[in-house]
């Protein structure tokens, strides 16, 4: 038997027909229907896609937020046999146009309210031939060869049959997010995405479960929302999507309202909603965890959710390369009875390789560092879900080494084999010939309690080579000064690692994905200090 994404829809049609779906609309009001409903509407869309002239093979984009249509591509795209290319939508133009282009999309996907960034692009665009607006019907709009995406539904064939395919048939694919240079794209295989599937779905991975009610408020254009769609399709979970732009106070409503039991989102959003539920309290006694990644959850945070709600931050490791979990944090039995606070010290790591996942951490002659927390390496990794190469890209050569992806993620290990994330490669500090993780100076000016957001990245040092500059975002209406920062972090860290300056801000850019953008900041960090000194 071929591994097929069509197993994991036929699983959840079969045996969990009458459990919900629920889409955040942008009136406000909830979408509801059922897996059972859900296997109908994408054998309907398969049947119909040969109609605008993609084939197997083809690639199909989609532009669109998480919503209930946007889970009906998730499986009618790769199960007809084309691959589904989910889109960052908040990559700059030119990003967009070398990614539909690169990968020579037929179609787009696209949801209204997206539609002005297709238009500023669309004569930039080789390949598409036909756009399809996620709605019942058309809006105005200067594309043409326009559907609406409710007709291809209405007039497809509810008896549809997917055939089973080749397990290594292209399924779905994701370009990064373009920190340095292009954006590189990544494709993954039935096989990929059903192993990543049941792994992490293992109880000490994400323990997805038939009784869980599971909201991925990280993006279904990144990296297939952690799995997550796939996951609680395949075990049948409650499903509730937040649709389009979602905030923290929508997003807690939410999970306050349907009673969700796991909630996935970026740190950034962490933080968002920790300052929301300072602001106004929600019930939250159904959730048993929130996922949090794209950057190390700092302890504070951690340590808010735990106090407050009784709720554990779930913390992983991976990337879009490997499609994108590689190791979960664990709590092991013989650290049960330990305190929450000890608890908090094993949750802010990376965690241990999922089943399947080899990581080797490598220091600079390539020897791997012993597991004793402190040698400090580059993490390489390869599972059986991940890439082995980009598509169309020559950077995949100093990329992929061996089978193992070459991460750019520094690492120590202690003796459990726990990760201890540092820092990126390019966000280490090194000054006077001394290492300095940016990280660890983050977490520890979150934990202040008049810091909301902080980043640290070098700054050119005629004298060290670079030295750390920390831009702080402080709490509304907190009186906050660069010596009291200087004051809470010195008994913490030694004195040459401080920083030497303190920015704060009212925002910290982010990236699409959310993350904290530090190579704009690298960027202007000597203008800005400049103009802190003039001010």
């Amino acid at each position: 038997m071929e591994l097929n994404i069509r197993l994991l829809l036929e699983r959840a049609v079969r045996y969990f027909p009458d459990n919900e779906i629920v889409t955040r609309l942008p009136d406000g009001g909830m979408h509801r229907y059922t897996y059972g409903e859900l296997g109908e509407r994408v054998s309907r869309l398969a049947s119909r896609l040969t109609s605008l002239g993609v084939k197997p093979g083809d690639r199909v984009a989609t532009f669109a937020w998480n919503t209930y249509r946007h889970l009906e591509l998730y499986f009618s795209l790769p199960c007809a046999g084309m691959v589904l290319h989910t889109v960052n939508l908040r990559l700059a133009d030119e990003h967009i146009v070398y990614i539909l282009n690169h990968s020579e999309d037929r179609v787009v996907f696209v949801d209204p309210d997206l539609l002005p960034t297709l238009e500023r692009v669309a004569d930039q665009l080789e390949t598409v031939e036909y756009f399809v607006v996620l709605g019942d019907c058309l809006p105005d709009t200067k594309l043409t060869n326009v559907i609406a995406y409710e007709d291809l539904v209405a007039s497809g064939d509810p008896a549809f049959e997917f055939h089973e395919l080749p397990e290594r048939t292209p399924a779905g694919m994701c370009y990064t997010s373009a920190t340095t240079g292009l954006p590189k794209g990544v494709v993954y295989s039935h096989r990929d995405i059903y192993l990543h599937t049941i792994t992490v779905s293992l109880g000490d991975a994400l323990d997805v479960r038939e009784r869980d009610t599971i909201m991925p408020v990280v993006p279904m254009f990144h990296a297939n929302a952690w799995g997550l769609p796939f996951a609680a399709a395949c075990m049948g979970a409650k499903l509730v999507l937040p649709g389009e732009r979602p905030h923290a106070p929508t997003i807690l409503d939410m999970m306050q309202n349907e009673r969700v039991t796991l909630c996935a989102a970026a740190v950034t959003v962490g933080v968002d909603m920790m300052v929301e539920l300072k602001r106004e309290r929600r019930d939250l006694s159904s959730v048993r965890a929130i996922m949090l990644g794209g950057s190390a959850t700092p302890a504070a945070l951690m340590e808010f959710f735990a106090a407050e709600f009784d709720i554990p931050i779930a913390t992983a490791w991976g990337s879009t390369e490997l499609a994108p979990l590689a190791t979960c944090a664990l709590i092991r039995r013989k650290d049960m009875d330990k305190s929450r606070a000890d608890h908090i010290k094993t949750r802010v790591r990376q965690g241990i390789a999922l089943p399947g996942a080899e990581l080797k951490i490598l220091d600079d002659a390539g020897r791997q560092v012993p597991w004793d927390d402190v040698a400090i390496g580059e993490i390489y990794v390869r599972t059986p879900w991940g890439a082995t190469e980009y598509y169309r890209d020559e950077r995949s050569k100093e990329s992929f080494v061996d089978g193992y992806w070459k991460s750019g993620d520094m690492s120590a290990i202690n003796s459990d084999g726990v990760l201890r994330l540092v820092d990126r490669i390019k966000d280490l500090i090194k000054s006077g010939g001394e290492w300095i993780s940016s990280v660890d100076l983050e977490n520890a000016l979150i934990a202040h309690p008049k810091v909301r957001e902080a980043a640290v990245v070098a700054v050119p040092d005629l004298k060290w080579v670079e030295r750390p500059c920390a831009y702080v975002v402080p709490e509304p209406g907190a009186d906050l000064a660069a010596e009291e920062l200087q004051a809470w972090l010195e008994p913490r860290f030694a004195r040459w690692s401080l920083p030497d300056h303190y920015l704060l801000v009212h925002t910290i850019p982010k990236t699409g994905v959310g993350k904290v953008n530090k190579r704009l900041l690298r960027e202007t960090v000597e203008h800005d200090i400049q103009q802190a000194v003039k001010a």
